[in-house]
């Protein structure tokens, strides 16, 4: 199984920047894919930026042109560049990462790590 755990949130103004990172306890390219998501209070958990392997990013339509995900296969880590952030932004962020179990897929998380974004 694989950990991972996140670091870099914390308080922004709006229109400042942040840059989350995750590091997995494995190489990522023993990890089929692997993402960004992110719980506001009292809102569901949704899809931020997406790494599949071999394939490419994808991103929810209120952070495009905003936010970029990228990795370092080196260090194991995936990172969440986010840039022009808006209080809406505000929430704690997760790091996902899809790994083959047997005939399946099994969906690991981490710890979260919040950001807040003041007006």
């Amino acid at each position: 199984q694989v950990q991972l755990v996140e670091s870099g949130g914390g308080l922004v103004q709006a229109g400042g920047s942040l840059r989350l990172s995750c590091a997995a306890s494995r190489s990522l390219f023993s990890i089929n894919a692997m993402g960004w998501y992110r719980q506001a209070p009292g809102k569901q958990r949704e899809m931020v930026a997406g790494l599949p392997g071999g394939g490419r990013t994808n991103y929810a339509d209120s952070v495009k042109g905003r936010f970029r995900i990228s990795s370092d296969n080196a260090k194991n880590t995936v990172y969440l560049q986010m840039n022009s952030l808006k209080p809406e932004d505000t929430a704690v962020y997760y790091c996902n990462a899809r790994v083959a179990v047997g005939g399946g897929f099994s969906e690991v998380w981490g710890q979260g790590t919040l950001v807040t974004v003041s007006s």
